[in-house]
């Protein structure tokens, strides 16, 4: 089923001009929640996550809706979630500890999975009121504007991007890690994976590693990296799916720019 990615953008801006910028820099002390110690949640989060929730699942009767404070809340195990039902992941602020604190960037994600596999994907800033939207095989716009392009391959040297130092797990130290970065140009974590998505497809930076994937963070920024001519695969080289409960991603220009940085990390010094 293809849904019609103006619907989605109308709906996900309705939520963000009803739900979430009105308790922008508003939020008072209890409206801001622990899930976990150092996890937080807000007002804004619940509110924003039931409307949409509610709104596209009206769009796609019989879709499943997996979210993230729904998730949180009824003690989902992502690694016993097992479904060959289309799946709407929401993530509804994305950046909640920068919105908590009444800082900038975060965002509302969106993606539709069919097949296990991410066919459509939106990304909404909601201060700048602008939404990234992608479908698979048709590229990634600026919803009503342009299409995005990524940056062109450049030496290592010259790149900028983010990593998180335990991406690549147990075979290669958070030390040595640490040490091999210091030979990219600038790295930079902006605490809002959706943000960080829409940085790479504009080409405004390189790559990002990540290493701890949740479906709703990764999916709908994969794609458009992906249709704005990025590389996205597992640490491991294999395709990301973001309904396999997984670790490690990295996302690049290029296939041969996504090795040289994966083997410039990796390689025992």
């Amino acid at each position: 089923m293809v849904i019609d990615p103006q619907r989605v953008t109308d709906i996900i801006r309705e939520t963000a001009q009803l739900d979430v910028l009105p308790r922008f820099r508003k939020l008072a002390d209890d409206d801001i929640m622990e899930k976990a110690p150092g996890d937080v949640v807000t007002v804004a989060d619940y509110e924003a996550e039931v409307r949409l929730s509610k709104a596209l699942g009206a769009l796609a009767p019989g879709a499943e809706i997996l979210a993230e404070e729904a998730a949180s809340r009824d003690g989902l195990e992502l690694d016993d979630y097992h479904s060959d039902a289309d799946t709407w992941l929401i993530d509804p602020v994305d950046g909640t500890r920068n919105f908590s604190k009444g800082e900038t960037p975060f965002a509302i994600v969106v993606a539709y999975v069919t097949g296990g596999r991410v066919e459509q994907a939106w990304i909404h800033l909601p201060v700048e009121d602008q939404t990234i939207v992608a479908e698979r095989g048709s590229g990634a716009f600026v919803a009503g504007g342009e299409r995005l392009a990524i940056s062109n391959d450049v030496a290592i040297g010259s790149m900028t991007g983010l990593i998180n130092f335990r991406a690549l797990g147990d075979s290669v130290s958070v030390e040595q890690m640490k040490s091999r970065a210091e030979a990219f140009s600038e790295l930079r974590n902006f605490r809002c994976a959706g943000f960080d998505f829409v940085q790479l497809a504009k080409g405004n930076k390189h790559f990002s590693l990540y290493r701890r994937l949740w479906p709703w963070d990764h999916a709908a920024g994969s794609l458009i990296f992906s249709e704005a001519g990025g590389y996205v695969a597992r640490v491991d080289g294999r395709e990301y799916r973001p309904l396999e409960r997984t670790w490690g991603l990295l996302c690049a220009p290029s296939e041969k720019s996504w090795q040289d940085i994966h083997e410039h990390l990796s390689t025992p010094n």
